[in-house]
């Protein structure tokens, strides 16, 4: 996923600092640059697929605080987004109040700006899986996708959940090992985040760091079950759910 971006400051040497930064961003692409906020506003009626600023807040002709407030953002339309850039950290909370999605305080380095742009990929990640999976309803009743989008690296890939053979939590990252695939894919995201994406009558945590789909259980014992060639041992925390999954395995 590409981040479509403009950045804007009246100080030349600030600016280029931040296109310089956005141009070493693999999932972010600088469609302009300019020193004047109100330029901005001719900018994004030429490019409407625009999605992140990144905006000074003290410039002469007008605020980037009073820019925000005039162009479309954040509540009333989520695909474009702020994130401040300024010296001055009193506007930290006005800025929030504005919807911007972050608030970088000058000077700040190429660290503090990836931390920024990972937010900002998070956040557009999260807004193009649910527009393009969104919850298919039939008479009233909400109906189970049998896929699901994972982050991988600056992408989203979307996975048949009916390939899935059990998930496994690590610190930062999931592993998800599919059915006839040599290695699992590695996401960002937590554990507790992919099983409310998946069927529950399908998919049941069992462990602290495991997920099972519960069709491609092959073995079970009182306290374990066998999946994959794995044997996941059943946490006393999901005993009952265990107990219940066993009642109606057979």
């Amino acid at each position: 996923m590409i981040i479509k971006c403009i950045a804007v400051d009246d100080e030349p040497i600030a600016l280029n600092l931040v296109a310089s930064y956005i141009e070493q961003t693999p999932f972010l692409q600088l469609v302009d640059k300019c020193t004047s906020a109100i330029a901005v506003l001719r900018i994004l009626q030429e490019n409407p697929d625009i999605q992140l600023l990144f905006l000074d807040i003290r410039m002469a002709d007008l605020s980037g605080m009073e820019l925000a407030k005039i162009i479309d953002q954040g509540t009333s339309r989520k695909d474009r987004r702020i994130i401040f850039t300024t010296a001055y950290d009193q506007y930290a909370l006005e800025g929030y109040k504005v919807g911007a999605l972050d608030y970088l305080l000058k000077p700040f380095n190429f660290a503090d700006f990836s931390r920024a742009a990972a937010k900002a990929f998070e956040y557009f990640s999260m807004f193009e899986e649910q527009k393009i999976s969104p919850v298919v309803q039939t008479a009233g009743n909400q109906v189970e996708k049998n896929y699901i989008y994972l982050k991988v690296e600056y992408q989203l890939v979307k996975v048949d959940t009916d390939r899935i053979l059990y998930i496994e939590g690590l610190k930062d990252y999931v592993k998800v090992y599919l059915d006839n695939e040599a290695k699992p894919i590695l996401t960002l995201t937590s554990l507790k985040n992919l099983e409310e994406k998946l069927p529950t009558d399908k998919f049941k945590r069992l462990h602290r760091s495991y997920i099972v789909a519960l069709d491609k259980v092959k073995a079970v014992t009182k306290n374990s079950l066998q999946v994959a060639g794995i044997t996941v041992h059943v946490s006393e925390q999901y005993r009952d759910v265990f107990a219940d999954f066993l009642r109606g395995w057979v």
